[in-house]
């Protein structure tokens, strides 16, 4: 097949992540007998530095271009003044309306032999496999915004068509799974989480019976991801629980290098990006750990390309060098031996051989 991919390596070990990435998927391309075509654009920092703008026009058009969207990572010190007007983030937020991807999916394995990464205790870790969807273009992050001297504010909004695609989403993930569905919101105190939870027990009554239901408020579904992890089967959220809640559950993996996320819309384009942040302090370091953004390149060929056999094959290898061996500093033991970014990725691809 052909595809066309965006990259848009944004800043800190962005590029350096994407890199590997981008290497996976050539492997995959020659191994497989696809064509794969890349275009590099600017996003975040980097695009404010070059164009004045976190979201240029031409990387506008090329993602509107493309079969599938790859991002590495945006913001950092540089651009992090409050009184700032523009901002790296604000590129990512207007891409992901932009592209109209409103579901984000993000996956949580534990690799065994990563069980001592976790501060959590082995039993507790045994059998967690769980899908995170966060709503993704909709809530506080989206609503308006004020601030003055004296005081800030920003709105909360959700409708019920939002609603109700989301967890149409998250329902579908969890027939192909085990078949259980934990709704997480803040109902007791918020409207808009009451919306949620009426619209959510309507929905899954009416069109998926049978899924088993389970609601939690967001700081009960905080402690539980702790204390009973392998309980959850797919867990659905608005905008800001399931920000913080992913990047909670990245401790039950060890690392937030670990864990990927593909975000999807109505249409076969998605944006795929590891969940760490830019990292500045080990940006062009060649230590940053590069499996979370493989993993998004994976996820890329299943939900993007249709290519589940390829998707399978780089997880299979990421799991492949993991048991080898291969350890980034982030995710190693104590006086464990660890390998550069480079390194590990190279591992990688001597798997997927």
């Amino acid at each position: 097949m052909e595809a066309v991919i965006t990259l848009l390596p944004g800043d800190g070990i962005g590029p350096d992540v994407t890199a590997c990435a981008r290497r996976v998927l050539e492997v995959i391309a020659d191994k497989y007998d696809h064509r794969l075509v890349f275009a590099e654009q600017l996003i975040g920092g980097a695009a404010i530095d070059a164009t004045g703008d976190p979201l240029p026009a031409r990387t506008i058009s090329c993602c509107e271009a493309a079969d599938a969207v790859f991002l590495g990572a945006v913001g950092g010190p540089k651009w992090s003044d409050p009184k700032a007007t523009l901002r790296p983030e604000q590129g990512l937020l207007q891409l992901r309306s932009i592209l109209g991807v409103y579901a984000n999916i993000r996956p949580i394995r534990i690799y065994d032999e990563l069980v001592d990464a976790s501060p959590l205790k082995a039993e507790i870790l045994k059998g967690v496999d769980m899908l995170v969807i966060r709503e993704l273009t909709g809530g506080i992050y989206f609503g308006k915004k004020t601030r003055d001297e004296k005081s800030a504010s920003d709105l909360c909004t959700y409708t019920v068509h939002e609603v109700e695609r989301i967890i149409r989403v998250a329902a579908e993930f969890a027939q192909k799974r085990r078949g259980k569905l934990c709704s997480v919101d803040k109902a007791n105190v918020l409207e808009t989480s009451r919306l949620w939870r009426d619209v959510t027990n309507r929905l899954m009554a009416a069109e998926f019976p049978d899924i088993e239901v389970e609601t939690l408020l967001v700081d009960a579904a905080a402690m539980h991801l702790l204390s009973r992890p392998a309980d959850f089967d797919v867990i659905v959220t608005e905008n800001m629980f399931g920000d913080i809640l992913t990047d909670e559950a990245s401790m039950l993996v060890g690392s937030l290098g670990m864990l990927p996320s593909a975000s999807l819309g109505d249409s076969t384009r998605g944006l795929y990006e590891p969940i760490h942040g830019s990292a500045p302090d080990i940006a062009g370091r060649n230590i940053a750990n590069p499996c979370a953004a493989i993993a998004s390149a994976a996820m890329l060929l299943r939900h993007s390309l249709g290519l589940e056999a390829e998707a399978m094959a780089v997880e299979d290898a990421i799991g492949g060098a993991i048991a080898a061996g291969a350890r980034t500093v982030d995710i190693a033991a104590d006086g464990e031996p660890c390998v550069s970014t480079t390194a590990m990725t190279d591992e990688i691809i001597r798997c997927l051989s």
